[in-house]
């Protein structure tokens, strides 16, 4: 088995705060179009904080177990932890070095889309899925209430990964504590 081209191989990158449907769906896209998928978790070092609450380690896990119960295949999945950095085309670089080369990078975010623009990737825009529901912000914040509508938002194995870690209560805590120098997301 040879080495995968450049250009078989795509690269998506997003904090996953949590896990949801919509990154499901992104992937699902990327595993049908692309032979590998690099899936870049970013701000690794941050987390017990009210936009970043998971570790590194819990958010890959909530992506691998998630793909496993969907039936798509962890050998297309390559995952990089990216330590925090400001979004700028520097970090571009800094995310070369932390990947296998790639040529795609699958995003919805306008800053990612335009600075990996700039570098000379190729942007491509996954299906938009209800955006209004599916966004971290709105998940944690539903989760800080006590509302349990937050459940249908992520696959099943994120719900039982956030309730093992007590994610739950870490997430109210942290909306509810107002740590200096950190703020809840609306």
């Amino acid at each position: 088995m040879g080495c995968l081209l450049t250009d078989d191989r795509c690269l998506m990158i997003a904090r996953f705060q949590p896990f949801h449907y919509g990154h499901l769906n992104a992937l699902k896209f990327c595993y049908e179009r692309f032979g590998e998928v690099v899936v870049v978790v970013g701000m690794a070092s941050q987390s017990h904080t009210p936009e970043n609450p998971f570790t590194a380690g819990e958010r890959v896990l909530m992506i691998r177990e998630s793909l496993k119960w969907s039936g798509l295949p962890l050998d297309k999945l390559i995952t990089v932890t990216l330590p925090t950095l400001e979004v700028s085309r520097v970090a571009v670089h800094y995310v070369k070095l932390y990947s296998p080369p790639f040529k795609h990078v699958v995003t919805l975010n306008p800053v990612i889309q335009r600075v990996f623009m700039e570098e000379g990737y190729t942007v491509v825009e996954p299906p938009r899925l209800a955006r209004e529901n599916y966004r971290g912000s709105i998940i944690r914040r539903l989760i800080a209430e006590g509302r349990s509508e937050w459940e249908q938002l992520v696959p099943p194995p994120v719900v039982d990964i956030i309730k093992s870690v007590d994610g739950v209560e870490r997430i109210k805590m942290l909306y509810r504590e107002k740590l200096p120098g950190y703020y809840a997301t609306v």
